[in-house]
Parts: structure tokens; sequence; C-alpha cells
């Protein structure tokens, strides 16, 4: 199945059928500036708001102000294969930055404007960093970081500043450079993981294994066509931005749609917009779910003049949340799963039911499973590690390596197996549900237990906003289970309500499950995607931290 029959053929219906027919194949050489972005021409690409000010960008507007930006950092000296660290937020310029680093073929390292200066430093250390492209806001961060290291890259700047070069000045000026393939098994970007489990890995994308293979994200999981205006929350410099607010939506010919504002979310402003704009598609991560379903009145309906479909991905969304919302707007949130390591891989498809709280099925084009530590697959129902198949081939979609880092890269392989590092079971109608990390488990008497199903039950009761459930240390078994709980509005931490909680967990699961110690913390701690930090709360439990 050719790159040009998959995009034009209708959305899924038939999943089945779907899965055993698809395959995607890498070109010899590719560009997804050239080969998928500047087909679209005269579509709408990108709609931009702060909620006063509109800005909507063409194709074939884009494809130009990208290339002007391409002939600029050529002007600068940056070329194929330099690494170049974009620190921008959601502005527009961030989007035809990205771009303009793909017509060159260097290799864009998205960052969030919320590392701070020993954040920049490590990634300086890391990583042989040719420039650095930011905005005025975070350009001091910048220059403590360099000059506290031995690094120096070429600074460039959204803005006006000294030691800076002014990008929007030099694309104005520059020959337009509308770009050359590369072969689609050379670098095209670089992530830093999220540091859940310890200090962040180079993630290193080819240009089949992210540009080309976003194709399936943005085909069968967002669902998007032509004509559709897709909103991600995502920051700018998180993976799940490449996924769809970037190479997912323009695959399909779709518009993306941005709202910038500093600040930290709003749950009742996020409802008015989605209310306000034509916006067709919307993918948060389920903290934003749940901060809306908490927010909101249970009695309070919303109806949207344009939403059809709700995505959600970052972490696994509870089965309670997911029930809500589709109890109060009448639309599902369609849970998907994947790593900064992979497309999306596993998702709850419109063709087929929802089964809230599961990660869903296995997206075309890849062979996944449930195996243990031998690398057999296990029995249906029973708890294993999630693993790709990767032999005799490897899908296109998944990184090549940890840049740097070959002893982590090789624990990713077990067998014929890539291992994710997530725990799950898989269930009689083939739908694969979330335990927890590997390092997350809780072994408790002899007992595996994932702290997800606890945070799930715990987030039904009305007092809790959020929690994490870690392991604890205990004399006699071992471990037990701990819950931090951040309160809902209206909540005092109280001897009472502990037990409450400890009730309500019992009477919910089988009564080991239950968190034997219960702390209340004004806030989780949280790495800059938003994912909770457990090994952190773990650590300071056994005194390690």
């Amino acid at each position: 199945m050719n790159y040009g029959s998959i995009v034009t053929k209708k959305n899924m219906k038939d999943y089945p059928s779907e899965y055993r027919n698809f395959s995607l194949s890498a070109p010899e050489k590719f560009s997804f500036p050239l080969d998928v972005f500047d087909k679209w021409e005269n579509r709408s690409a990108l709609y931009w708001t702060d909620g006063v000010n509109d800005k909507k960008f063409s194709f074939a507007e884009l494809k130009l102000l990208s290339s002007k930006g391409a002939g600029a950092l050529k002007n600068r000296g940056i070329g194929k294969g330099d690494k170049v660290l974009v620190m921008l937020p959601g502005i527009p310029e961030w989007w035809e930055i990205m771009l303009a680093l793909m017509r060159i073929n260097a290799i864009p390292i998205p960052a969030t404007t919320l590392l701070t200066s020993k954040d920049i430093e490590y990634r300086l250390a890391s990583a042989d960093i040719k420039a650095i492209i930011a905005s005025d806001e975070d350009a001091q961060k910048v220059e403590t970081a360099v000059n506290n290291s031995s690094a120096h890259p070429s600074l460039i700047i959204i803005g006006e500043r000294q030691r800076w070069h002014n990008y929007i000045k030099e694309s104005d000026k520059a020959d337009a450079f509308k770009g050359e393939r590369a072969f689609s098994s050379e670098p095209a970007l670089i992530y830093f993981t999220s540091g859940t489990t310890g200090p962040p890995k180079m993630v290193l994308h080819t240009q089949a294994s992210y540009p080309l293979a976003h194709l399936i994200t943005g085909k069968y999981w967002l669902d998007l066509k032509p004509g559709d205006i897709h909103w991600n929350l995502s920051d700018t410099g998180w993976a799940k931005a490449a996924w769809s607010s970037l190479f997912g939506p323009w695959h399909m010919g779709a518009t993306i749609f941005s709202f910038y504002k500093k600040g930290k979310f709003d749950p009742s402003l996020t409802m008015e917009i989605l209310q306000k704009y034509p916006i067709t598609t919307f993918c948060g991560p389920p903290t934003a779910y749940r901060m809306m379903v908490k927010e909101i009145p249970a009695s309070q309906d919303f109806t949207f003049k344009s939403m059809r479909h709700f995505v959600a991905a970052g972490e696994p969304l509870n089965k309670e949340i997911i029930e809500i919302w589709k109890e109060r707007t009448g639309l599902y949130i369609y849970d998907g799963y994947g790593q900064t390591e992979t497309v999306n891989i596993l998702a709850n498809f419109r063709c087929l039911p929802v089964k809230p709280g599961s990660m869903g099925v296995p997206v075309p084009g890849f062979s996944i499973d449930i195996i243990d530590d031998s690398g057999n697959q296990v029995s249906l129902n029973t708890e294993g590690d999630i693993a790709i198949k990767i032999k005799p081939e490897r899908p296109v979609g998944l990184f090549r390596e940890y840049l740097g880092n070959p002893e982590a890269t090789a624990k990713t392989v077990r067998g014929q197996w890539y291992i994710t590092g997530d725990r799950a079971y898989k269930d009689e109608d083939g739908y694969f549900w979330f335990v927890g990390r590997s390092d997350d488990v809780i072994l408790a008497s002899g007992y595996r237990i994932g702290p997800f199903e606890i945070e799930s039950i715990l987030i039904e009761h009305p007092a809790v906003k959020e929690s994490a459930v870690v392991a604890s240390p205990d004399e006699i078994r071992g471990e037990v289970v701990k819950a931090f709980i951040v309160l809902t509005r209206g909540f005092r931490p109280s001897n009472t309500l502990i037990k409450e909680l400890q009730e309500f967990v019992k009477n919910r699961t089988a009564p080991y499950k239950y968190p034997r110690k219960i702390e209340f913390v004004d806030d989780l701690p949280k790495t800059i995607s938003g994912k909770i930090k457990r090994k952190e709360l773990k650590m300071k439990e056994f005194g390690k931290a």
C-alpha cells in the first residue's frame, strides 16, 4: 500500500480488514515539506489565535515563509545534520521554523519553554547543538546556560537582542530554499524523554520513523481528513506536538488550530474555545480532561457547533472520566497510546466499540502483544510487558536509537520484541489495559499491584482532584500501597477522610490493593511534560532522595 493510496482512502470502517491488509513502506528518500506539506497548496494549514488576534495561514503561505526561513538558516551556516534546539512557545513562528529546518535537513530538537537553565545546560552537554532558536522571554535562560557550558551555539531569536541573530529580519531578506530530500534512514528529529524513570535520554528519529510514519497517527486515531480543524493542547516542546500539532494533521490536509495564552491550563476557558471556534477534533492529556470534568457542574451539558472527535494521550485516561464526558457531551474520548519513541501504536477507534479505560487495540502497521520476561506471549488477561514485534522486519514508526546510549537502546530489545517499559494485559477482544510502568509496579506480600488501577478508583471519589500511588516500605509485607492525594476544593485532610478513602477503594477492588498509607499534598511532582514522577515519590519513601 503506497503513501498516496493511504491518504486518499476513506476513514477506517472495517478494522480487521484494514489491520490485516495495511502496510507502509519507506521510500528511498523522503522530505516531509516536499512530499507532504507542499502538496496541499491553497488549503488552510494553520489557524492561530490568542483569543483577540486571529492569524490564518494556507499551506502555500507557510511554504513561502518556511522556504525563506530555510534560506536564512542556510545563510547562517546551518545545514544537513546540524542539531538545532528549538525553544519557542506556541507562536506561528514555531511551525514556520520546524518546516524550515526540515527543508534543509537539519535536526530539530524541540524543547519546552519550561526548561530551566540547568535543563538547557544538560542538553548542550548531551548533544552537539549548532544553534538555539528562542524568543525574547527565554533568551536570558539560554544565555546563562551557554555561559556555563563549553558549547558555542549560534543564537537566533524571534525578536531583537544583542548577541542574537534576528530570525525575522534575516528571513525577510533571504532567498527561498524549498528543500531537498534525504534518505529515509537518515536522522530527522531528536526528542529528550520526559525523565520519569531517570535522566532524559535522546530519542533519535529518522525521516521514516516520525515525519513519514505519523501518517498512521493522523489517519487512524485522529481520524482526520481535509477540512478538519484539529486542536491539540500539547506544549510545542513535547513529542505529542509532533503527533498532533505537526505531522499527523498535515499528512491528512487538515488545519491545525492553536490557541496561545500564557499561564496555567484553564478548563473553563478551554470549553469556551471549543464552543466558540469551528474546531472539529481535539486532543488533550488526561489531566486536562480530569480538570474539565471536575470543574464543570454535573448538571451542565455541553453542545459543540462543530466538534465530532475527542482523543486523549500522554497517560492513561480513567474509565470514570470517559463515562462522565460521554454523559455530559454525548461524545466519547478515544484514548490512545504511544511513546516519545513511537508514533501512535494502540488506540480506541471510531469504527470499534469503546471500552472506557482501555488503551485500545493495535494500530495498523504494528504487531503488538503482551510478553513475559523470556519474550514469550502470555495468556489473555495476564499481566506482562507491552511489546512491539521488530523481527523479521522493524515497523515504520519506531525510533532508531537512544543517541549516545547504546546500553539503554539494547535494553529495549528482548528477542524479537521491542519493550516499551509499560505493563498491561490483553482481554479476549484484543483490547489492551494499562497496569503501570515496569518500575512503578508495587510488590506487596507477593501480590503485584498496578498504581493506575488504584488511582482510577480514587479519582471517582469527589474529594480527590489528583493522586499518585507508589510503593512504600513495610517490615512485614515488604511493600505496601501509598497514595499521595491532592484534594478538591472544599475538602480538608483528616483521619476520617483517610478511612473513608481506604474503604472506598476496598469496596471497588480486591481488598489487598487498598492504600494502607495516605498522605495529602498540595501538588504532585511532575515532569515538564506534565507526567507524574512516581519514581521521585517512591525514592523518598525508601529514603533514597
